[in-house]
């Protein structure tokens, strides 16, 4: 009887997490791709700054005027904005489709 009950106990807290992630999962998918996108702009974003470090690291061995170091450094500065921008503006698109089905299911119902 005590084995029967510590294997139910067992099952139903191993089993616990499984179903609620599940269940969350298939409830709210808004979430889960605001999530997507967040973890690949964070992703694109640290490939960006690790990408700008080996290219300032490689300046080291050559002999660059003042002038060339400062305009590759004003390139990467542009590039970073770049990609900021870009990713703002991947957000606000997420948001504005978010708003959109938000509405048609309202005016279904």
């Amino acid at each position: 009887m005590r084995k029967l009950l510590v294997g139910v106990i067992v099952t139903f807290v191993l089993s616990f997490p499984v179903a609620r992630t599940a269940a969350g999962r298939y409830l709210h998918p808004v979430n889960l791709e605001r999530k997507t996108l967040k973890a690949q702009q964070k992703q694109e974003w640290k490939a960006l700054k690790r990408q700008q470090k080996y290219q300032k690291h490689s300046w080291r061995g050559q002999h660059l005027s003042k002038a060339v170091r400062a305009q590759m450094k004003h390139q990467m500065q542009r590039e970073r904005r770049g990609v900021r921008e870009r990713q703002r503006n991947d957000r606000q698109d997420l948001k504005d489709r978010q708003r959109l089905m938000k509405e048609a299911t309202r005016k279904v119902h």
